[in-house]
């Protein structure tokens, strides 16, 4: 389990001494790349930047994004033969997203947030039942927000998704709600969402209109 922007290791555990061996592939709906290939990296794979083989010969990956999560699996080759077995690694991504746009996030207005975990080899209703997966808003102290009547909390199984909605309030400026990802109670990551209203624009007074006035000769009587 990883949140989008924090930075995943996942672990080889065949691996040989010698990382000139490993092999890493990464799996999803669309088909399988190779990512490492020789203990080198492929540089034509489009998150190539993003990616690196630690000392132990485990993938590090730089800054997750909802697209990284999926199936991962190491594996090693000497002269081509590939020895011991496969280890698999499933990346999950938590990931929190905002129905307003920023200039639509101040005081007074209503606000929709999503986190939603990123998955796959699985569903979301197996994640729930039989991995005891859940998704909980808690607040900066780490209250739970189900229990505060401001907040409408939902949860679809469909796409794994838990939506806060609220109206927001003055104080509410800076503050963090995060969403956790717990799976049998234990905690796996959490990510966070920042209120931040807009910073009011300076309001410039405007320079005093100076006009010349032309004095009028008296009238004589």
């Amino acid at each position: 389990f990883c949140s989008s922007g924090e930075n995943a290791r996942l672990s080889c555990n065949n691996a040989l001494s010698d990382c000139t061996s490993t092999t890493w592939s990464y799996s999803r709906h669309s088909g399988t790349v190779e990512l490492i290939a020789g203990g080198i990296k492929k540089n034509e794979i489009e998150r190539h930047e993003r990616l690196s083989l630690g000392s132990d010969c485990s993938l590090n990956v730089k800054k997750v994004t909802k697209e990284d999560y999926g199936f991962y699996s190491c594996r090693q080759y000497v002269n081509e033969e590939q020895q011991g077995t496969d280890v698999y690694v499933y990346l999950h991504v938590l990931h929190v997203s905002s129905s307003s746009s920023q200039s639509e996030i101040r005081s007074g207005s209503s606000v929709t947030l999503s986190c939603q975990l990123y998955y796959d080899q699985v569903t979301c209703d197996i994640l729930v039942g039989s991995e005891g997966l859940q998704l909980i808003w808690v607040n900066q102290a780490g209250v739970n927000l189900q229990t505060d009547s401001r907040f409408q909390i939902s949860f679809s199984s469909e796409q794994c998704i838990s939506s806060l909605t609220t109206t927001l309030l003055n104080e509410d400026h800076s503050r963090e709600w995060r969403c956790q990802a717990k799976q049998r109670n234990q905690l796996k990551t959490s990510a966070t969402y920042t209120v931040k209203y807009p910073t009011p624009t300076e309001t410039k007074t405007p320079s005093p209109v100076t006009s010349s006035k032309s004095t009028a000769a008296p009238t004589q009587p």
